[in-house]
């Protein structure tokens, strides 16, 4: 469910431990999109972003006789996945931009990962050459309009003058796209049958720091120092409605290999 991509010029690592204790939503709304793999079971399937495993562990309940190739890009998240796989299982350390597997999969499956990618035009490109002739892709990700007031409320922050020497001047760790880029870069990179859509989502996380700490502001918090970190966390939430609710939306991606 995360696939942290270089920031700041070196790749950002996950809390899993953390983003697993608060990742309920994610896995809520994985099982809609893990619904509509068409699997007998014994197939290979890609879960890229794997974060943490939660997700995981679903698709591998698909999968009785098949395979899962887990993939993310923070070290931590990978070795925490470790956990769930079984023997046939596979966890792989690599960008999604840059995934080479050795043998192509049945089916990608991908949650809450692929706005973490800023480059979708190689994404779709190299997801599309790790899969065979007729596999099916499903995912869900952040949309154009996700969270626009937490967006909004991070964006203010690089004029403040204890974050700005930090954050002024770097690109957001995110890209939330729309239904027609998604659509051309897809098709651009030879995919058919595509189905796009956007999908609104309303969450009240329970622990509002803690949420925010290890899902939206990790990427932030990477480029800080250590003492600014709960400054930073407390500008924020500050600056927020209580209590806090996160307006997402949710970019649907259905399309296969032709």
């Amino acid at each position: 469910m995360s696939d942290a991509e270089p920031t700041a010029g070196r790749p950002v690592d996950w809390d899993a431990s953390s983003y697993d204790s608060l990742a309920d939503p994610q896995e809520e709304w994985s099982r809609e999109v893990l619904a509509r793999l068409e699997l007998r079971g014994d197939e290979s399937v890609l879960d890229a972003g794997c974060g943490s495993g939660r997700v995981t562990r679903l698709l591998i309940d698909r999968l009785p006789e098949g395979k899962v190739v887990a993939v993310d890009a923070s070290p931590s998240m990978v070795e925490m996945v470790r956990g769930v796989l079984r023997p046939q299982d596979e966890a792989l350390l690599a960008n999604l931009t840059e995934l080479e597997l050795t043998e192509p999969v049945d089916a990608i499956f991908s949650n809450a990962t692929f706005h973490w990618v800023l480059d979708h035009d190689r994404l779709f490109q190299r997801l599309y050459a790790s899969l065979r002739a007729g596999g099916q892709l499903e995912a869900q990700c952040g949309g154009e309009g996700n969270v626009a007031e937490f967006v909004r409320a991070i964006e203010a922050m690089s004029g403040d003058e204890r974050f700005a020497p930090y954050l002024r001047g770097t690109l957001q760790p995110w890209k939330f796209a729309g239904v027609g880029e998604t659509e051309v870069r897809l098709e651009r990179a030879g995919f058919a049958s595509v189905r796009l859509w956007l999908e609104r989502k309303r969450f009240e996380p329970r622990d509002p720091r803690g949420y925010l700490r290890a899902s939206g502001l990790a990427s932030h918090l990477d480029r800080l120092p250590e003492n600014l970190h709960e400054e930073f966390v407390d500008a924020i939430t500050g600056s927020m409605p209580r209590p806090l609710v996160l307006e997402y939306v949710r970019l649907n991606i259905s399309a296969r290999r032709p």
